[in-house]
């Protein structure tokens, strides 16, 4: 999957927001209700690297992998980075987005994801 690909897929999530956050940061970030799913590296080194939030268990499994690291500063909340998104697995990658996207949807208020539900 290439990066537009893979930024419009985020944009599909119910609810999904992308904004750019300039310099220092440099990172074009994909939320539901305020809080991030993934995020975009926009500046070199690395530019265009996808860091997403990943199970504890997954964590592991994925910095096995080649390509794939502890997301700088997010590492501790179990964030990875995927240098290559061109060379990941493209359904695998479209799981973890899953999962990253009901992560921050289930930690917002039951109101407040009823509203994004109904959205269309």
């Amino acid at each position: 999957m290439d990066v537009e690909t893979l930024k419009q897929h985020c944009l599909t999530m119910k609810g999904a927001r992308e904004h750019e956050e300039a310099a220092p940061n440099n990172v074009l970030i994909y939320s539901v209700g305020g809080k991030k799913f993934a995020y975009f590296k926009t500046s070199e080194p690395e530019q265009w690297r996808f860091s997403i939030r990943v199970s504890p268990e997954r964590f592991l499994e994925l910095l096995d992998q080649p390509g794939v690291k502890p997301a700088r500063y997010m590492h501790r909340f179990h964030w990875v980075t995927i240098v290559d998104v061109t060379a990941f697995n493209e359904e695998y990658l479209v799981t973890l987005i899953a999962w990253s996207y009901s992560k921050a949807m289930s930690s917002l208020s039951k109101k407040v994801q009823f509203e994004l539900q109904a959205q269309q």
